[in-house]
């Protein structure tokens, strides 16, 4: 409002060429009178196949998927397999050494590094059985020709296909995301909520069979809550009590013997160690060496086996215990290929619904990347009627007329017409990004909407102070005359305006960089729809236009001007008395 109009003032300057002297503009004109002419000859047609084209364009919307977000391309994958429990850690590495070296051997990779279990720290209690390895990729420039991330994806996967391994794959960043918000480090989660472990755990493994038959599973492991190993030493009361031991000093043993206790501690420097005394491992790795080698003291002086006074003997229990709002959980991780998020658990939840009996008080809550999407719905659902509300609003302080409003509001569903075409052209998936996208275009196909209604609103106004002037009532043809005035002589301003547009949106869609997959989300409806919106703005705002103002009208020629209305005088004579009188 200030800026632009000093720039006007220092730049533009000389010869300044006339509107109709333009190139360009006359061109437009040319192509778009013979439209403008067709379009008041059959307004109401023109009318109803533009309901029509918005009719039809329920199929693609209705072919379209729906996920949360598209993939960012980090340019460094995550892979991160899972085993069953009880995986030796011999094994453990000696599996991660091998597939560190398959996915190595593909051409895209820089570099593998691998880790099985959990990292020094007390903030990462992965079991064993859990691997990361990240993937660095070289530049995309090195990589084969009509490679992409998914197809490359879909080959390491084909690759690493191993008994018993149940793989997934995401990227660095977005696995600590997902895994510190929801718990689930793969696309879908599910979540098996109850009272009693045992349950919880048939139900899971129930669960995971019925999602690998989903179309669109790549991977579905459960966790097995009660797949650990443990050595059970429960003392024998009626054999401690005739060698007079107590319970304590068992539990002591077992505690020194087994898992070392701190005797002394060294200091080196400034660094100090603490010492721990323990059995050798030959006399604790198998049950039956620690129930006869382990020796258990007796007051009276002596020692007997461990085995005398307690039973020892290998169980299974929960590896890991897991609560969610107060109950017991386990996790089904669920990775998904060539599969829209949305239809996808709409399919898994519909096959779990037919096949799995739930016990009162256990039931499943999806969750993972799907939960954000369930939540930004319901967010949407908010944001995206007051958007439509504010833009009313605004229209209608501008236009003080609830019809012209109304007709401005009208190039919105059209804008949707374009973008939802493209979008299907694209496949691409409905997301938070193609909302955004929508929700700005719903903006810019409001303002070319207002500039068509404007020039409209102008040219219909000097057309009636023009029509009074010469004392003649305001025909239908005379409206048609405004509507070719406001819509063909206007038409380079709404040009310039949406070419404005689209060139700033055109290089974001055709971006390959970082960040790239969620801007093209954005661009992507915004570019479709402007072109629909301008086709609308063009011909059926017209069209309404006329028909609405055109309604009351006479169909005058609008030809030759009327005679003046003759208006009767009334002359008052009166006798003019003489002088002499």
């Amino acid at each position: 409002m200030t800026f632009v109009p000093a720039l006007m003032v220092m730049f533009v300057r000389g010869k300044i060429v006339p509107e109709h002297r333009n190139p360009i503009n006359r061109f437009l004109i040319w192509i778009y009178r013979p439209v403008i002419k067709g379009v008041l000859r059959a307004k109401t047609v023109v009318i109803l196949l533009s309901l029509a084209v918005l009719a039809v364009t329920i199929w693609p919307a209705r072919q379209l998927g729906t996920e949360f977000m598209p993939n960012l391309n980090e340019g460094t994958l995550l892979y991160m397999p899972t085993t069953l429990p009880g995986i030796s850690v011999t094994k453990a590495a000696e599996l991660l050494q091998m597939q560190d070296r398959i996915i190595r051997s593909f051409p895209e990779v820089a570099s593998v590094f691998g880790k099985a279990g959990r990292a020094s720290t007390a903030t990462d209690p992965a079991p064993s059985e859990m691997f990361e390895t990240i993937v660095n990729l070289k530049p995309k420039e090195q990589w084969r020709s009509g490679v992409t991330v998914d197809s490359l994806i879909a080959e390491m996967d084909k690759a690493l296909q191993f008994p018993g391994v149940s793989n997934a794959w995401t990227m660095p960043i977005k696995a600590r995301i997902d895994m510190l918000s929801t718990g689930i480090r793969t696309p879908v989660g599910v979540k098996v909520i109850g009272t009693d472990l045992v349950e919880i755990d048939r139900l899971a493994k129930q669960i995971e069979q019925v999602l690998k038959a989903v179309p669109g599973t790549s991977s579905a492991y459960a966790e097995r809550g009660i797949g650990g190993y443990y050595l059970d030493v429960t003392p024998d009361r009626e054999a401690l009590a005739r060698y007079g031991i107590m319970v304590q000093d068992v539990q002591d043993v077992i505690a020194t013997a087994l898992g070392g206790q701190t005797v002394t501690t060294t200091v080196e420097g400034r660094q100090r160690f603490s010492v721990n005394m323990r059995y050798p491992r030959d006399l604790r790795d198998n049950p039956q060496a620690i129930a006869n080698d382990v020796l258990v003291p007796m007051p009276a002086g002596g020692a007997v086996p461990l085995g005398e006074v307690a039973k020892v003997e290998p169980a299974r229990g929960p590896t890991s215990i897991r609560t969610e709002n107060g109950q017991l959980a386990t996790y089904i991780y669920v990775d998904i290929r060539d599969r829209d998020l949305g239809g996808y658990v709409a399919d898994a939840q519909a096959a779990v619904e037919a096949s799995i009996r739930f016990s009162p008080g256990y039931y499943v809550v999806w969750s993972g990347q799907y939960e954000y999407m369930q939540r930004a719905a319901a967010r949407l659902k908010i944001v995206v009627p007051v958007t439509l509300t504010i833009i009313f609003l605004l229209l209608y302080l501008n236009f003080r007329s609830i019809m012209e409003t109304a007709i401005v509001m009208l190039s919105l569903p059209f804008a949707l017409v374009g973008g939802l075409w493209m979008m299907w052209w694209l496949d691409f998936n409905l997301s938070v990004a193609v909302v955004v996208g929508f929700i700005a275009l719903a903006g810019v196909a409001a303002e070319t909407g207002v500039v068509m209604l404007i020039y409209l609103n102008h040219a219909l106004a000097d057309m009636k102070a023009k029509r009074s002037a010469e004392g003649r009532p305001l025909t239908r043809q005379d409206l048609h005359g405004a509507i070719m005035e406001g819509a063909v002589e206007r038409v380079r301003p709404k040009m310039m305006t949406v070419t404005a547009i689209m060139a700033g949106l055109l290089p974001i869609m055709w971006s390959t960089g970082t960040g790239s997959e969620i801007m093209q989300r954005i661009a992507v409806p915004m570019i479709g729809g402007m072109i629909s919106s301008t086709l609308l703005t063009l011909i059926v705002i017209p069209a309404i236009y006329g028909l609405i103002n055109g309604f009351r009208l006479p169909s005058g020629d609008g030809g030759a001007p009327q005679p003046p209305v003759r208006r009767e005088e009334t002359v008052v004579r009166a006798r003019i008395p003489e002088p002499a009188e």
